[in-house]
């Protein structure tokens, strides 16, 4: 057996493996662990832009949330406006008809007023035409005299009460 080379091939075999298995271990542990350390400060700095991430998405959130909230108040507020608005215009449009109305029937009665005055104006030409036109035709001349004394006597009566 001590006389066999392969025996001895494989003792210096298996010696060399020892020999450079603490190096080689030492070299691959070190070269993991680097790896291992690149591979951790990855997965930390890919948790720390998750993090950042989810906290820009929560603050998105929020603000989309804020700016919701101005857009309805926004919104309600226009609603009240426009609201108040009509409600002010149709005051306004109510009162410029009941002055208008008024106006249009104070117009009225005195289109009426004058329309009356001109028909009484009128018929009271018309009567004392026609009246002096008949009594003119009808009268002689004794018998104006006698009416105009007889008025005279009633304007006397009446002025003397």
């Amino acid at each position: 057996m001590f006389s066999d080379p392969q025996f001895w091939v494989a003792v210096s075999f298996f010696l060399f493996i020892a020999a450079i298995f603490n190096p080689v271990r030492k070299i691959l542990t070190s070269s993991l662990d680097s790896q291992i350390n690149e591979i951790k400060n990855k997965i930390v700095e890919v948790e720390n832009i998750k993090n950042e991430a989810q906290n820009t998405l929560s603050e998105l959130k929020k603000r989309e949330s804020e700016v919701e909230k101005e857009i309805n108040q926004l919104n309600n507020e226009a609603k009240n406006k426009i609201k108040n608005l009509e409600e002010n215009s149709n005051k306004k449009l109510i009162e410029q008809i009941e002055k208008r109305k008024l106006l249009a029937e104070n117009k009225i009665d005195q289109l009426i007023r004058d329309a009356n005055l001109s028909i009484k104006d009128y018929i009271s030409n018309i009567s004392l035409e026609s009246t002096t036109h008949i009594l003119n035709k009808h009268l002689t001349d004794e018998k104006k005299e006698k009416i105009i004394d007889e008025s005279v006597k009633e304007l006397s009566n009446i002025l003397k009460n």
